[in-house]
């Protein structure tokens, strides 16, 4: 597969909720002490996984906070996001978000939704 899932991302109202929830439920850990675009979470809130031995390959948060919507999204790694959203869009989808870069500036990430609905992220270097 040329484009492969690289992150996926629980959003919620209450992303200390989810994230204790996840760690009961699939024993995922949280570390908040790295920052994402604040399009995508509350500062300080947003949680990326550590995978527990042997637990999944695929990169993964948790985050959000009350004025973000809930959804689950995959972001799928691409060469160029601006590319991705633009061809994403003549295809039938509709650009949702983006692009917006990580505060670090390494790493830029967009939304888009399906011609069916389905909300899909896109991510990829600066």
């Amino acid at each position: 597969m040329e484009h492969a899932v690289v992150h996926f991302e629980i959003i919620g109202r209450d992303p200390r909720q989810l994230q204790h929830y996840y760690a009961e439920l699939f024993g995922w850990t949280s570390d908040t002490s790295h920052p994402v675009a604040p399009e995508i979470s509350e500062p300080g809130s947003y949680g990326f996984l550590s995978p527990a031995q042997g637990g999944p390959v695929v990169a993964g948060g948790i985050g959000g906070g009350p004025g973000y919507a809930e959804h689950v999204i995959v972001y799928v790694g691409v060469p160029d996001v601006e590319a991705a959203l633009t061809r994403a869009a003549a295809l039938g989808g509709t650009r949702v978000l983006g692009p917006v870069a990580r505060p670090d500036g390494q790493l830029m990430l967009g939304h888009f939704r399906d011609p069916q609905g389905h909300l899909m992220g896109v991510a990829g270097p600066r």
